[in-house]
């Protein structure tokens, strides 16, 4: 096993570059820069936390420009992600900004969404995600997530826990400006420390959205 040793600050002055260029001709000139201080010491971090949470993959830097406007051909990030069912797990991402940690569920199929609007509705389910995203965001975590702007098909306006309901996707996350730890084994504390804290909202979308 690789042990990792922190993300380099190269990372972050990569991607701050990269936004300012994102052609083929950079990305060749510095491909050496992100293979050895953006994918080589993500992927270290990933398989540290490995034992804690689960086997992670890292995404490809590539974006799929098929069908979009923007035809910049390269991510201005470097994320890895922990899939804990299909949509949801934890996530931890370097670019220009530093580090950003999240979880939850970034995704879900029509029965899957059912399944989650049904235990918001019951008190109990509901109830413990209330208090679960609650404690997150006094623990200084963004709740996020694609929302709908009216209630649900079949849920009313004043439901008690309408905003958990208008949800299609829930996440907490946590973005760390330029720390000054980056580049040491700091970085692998505070993520381990932070998807630790994340955890009841991801045991409970797995738990609820997981087949």
């Amino acid at each position: 096993m690789t042990v990792f040793s922190g993300i380099p600050v190269a990372a972050l002055d990569f991607y701050e570059d990269l936004e300012a260029d994102n052609s083929k001709s950079f990305w060749t000139a510095h491909k050496t820069v992100y293979d050895e201080s953006v994918r080589a010491p993500m992927a270290a971090l990933m398989e540290e936390l490995e034992p804690d949470f689960g086997r992670g993959k890292m995404f490809r830097p590539y974006r799929d420009v098929r069908f979009a406007k923007d035809k910049s051909p390269y991510k201005t990030h470097q994320g890895g992600f922990v899939e804990t069912c299909p949509g949801a797990g934890y996530y931890v991402q370097v670019d220009a900004r530093g580090l950003f940690v999240a979880g939850g569920w970034y995704a879900a199929a029509p029965a899957q969404l059912a399944r989650y609007r049904d235990a918001i509705d019951t008190e109990l389910r509901g109830g413990q995600l209330e208090k679960i995203t609650a404690d997150l965001a006094a623990a200084g975590f963004e709740i996020g997530g694609e929302t709908l702007k009216t209630a649900p098909r079949g849920f009313t306006a004043d439901h008690p826990r309408i905003d958990l309901l208008r949800h299609k996707s829930l996440t907490a996350g946590l973005l760390f400006a330029s720390p000054e730890w980056i580049d040491s084994r700091r970085t692998l504390t505070e993520v381990r420390t932070r998807w630790d804290a994340m955890r009841p909202l991801v045991e409970w979308v797995t738990d609820v959205l997981g087949t």
